[in-house]
């Protein structure tokens, strides 16, 4: 058993050492590491070696991303609504995003694939490559524990949520109320200023005030629409002067 054991070391190793040499992140138990790149195709196809896939990881890694981007966004968002919050949630942790994360790291070159899955291009499979990034969290968090989970997603992930990436889930006129509100700087107002067009196809046009002082005109098809409109403008007009 230890030769085995030995032997897929001095096969996997190797790249697994520059995986985290160039992450900067160094496992104590390189196995676990191992483990949450391990498909359940490579494990059928080895049966007469100790592998492990990586299936339960994948399940932890679930939910550690879950509290730590919970946790995040808690703190970012000291106004947001729950429903607003698992929204934002949602798309961070769905399987699109998860996807993103792992391929900007090259997660795929690193998955140990059995030689079906490989040649029908599992490598790239989404589905796998979001479970890969799971699987990867929880490693992570059973080896290095939840502060380094929350420095690793510090420097993979939040980045993006800062610069906006999931902006498109989020409601904008909470953004700007939660801006204004931390700055201290006043009252956000919002006025129709037109309406035009026929019934079956009405266009709003909302201007959105801070103190009498115009931030942003936006156009919508719906008094809601417009108002989201003028207050996106609004935010990008206020953090341009941050």
């Amino acid at each position: 058993m230890k030769r085995i054991n030995k032997d897929r070391g001095n096969k996997f190793t190797p790249k697994f050492k520059a995986f985290q040499e160039r992450l900067g992140v160094h496992f104590h138990n390189e196995s676990l590491l191992i483990q949450a790149f391990t498909h359940s195709s490579y494990v059928n196809e080895h049966r007469k070696k100790p592998h492990e896939d990586n299936e339960r990881l994948e399940f932890l890694g679930d939910a550690v991303l879950e509290l730590t981007i919970s946790q995040f966004l808690f703190k970012k968002f000291p106004i947001m609504s729950e429903g607003e919050l698992t929204k934002m949630r949602a798309a961070i942790v769905c399987e699109p995003s998860l996807v993103t994360f792992a391929n900007e790291l090259n997660f795929g070159e690193l998955v140990l694939l059995g030689k079906g899955e490989e040649m029908t291009g599992g490598r790239e499979r989404p589905a796998l490559l979001a479970d890969v990034f799971e699987a990867f969290i929880g490693a992570l968090y059973l080896d290095k524990g939840l502060e380094v989970v929350n420095q690793f997603l510090d420097e993979t992930v939040i980045p993006k949520i800062n610069a906006g990436a999931f902006s498109h889930v989020m409601d904008y006129k909470s953004q700007l109320q939660e801006l204004v509100q931390r700055d201290g700087t006043g009252i956000i107002e919002y006025k129709v200023l037109q309406e035009k067009g026929p019934a079956h196809s009405r266009e709003f046009i909302s201007r959105v005030s801070l103190n009498g002082e115009e931030l942003g005109t936006g156009t919508g098809r719906s008094k809601k629409e417009a108002e989201q409109h003028a207050a996106e403008i609004a935010l990008k007009k206020l953090k341009s002067k941050q």
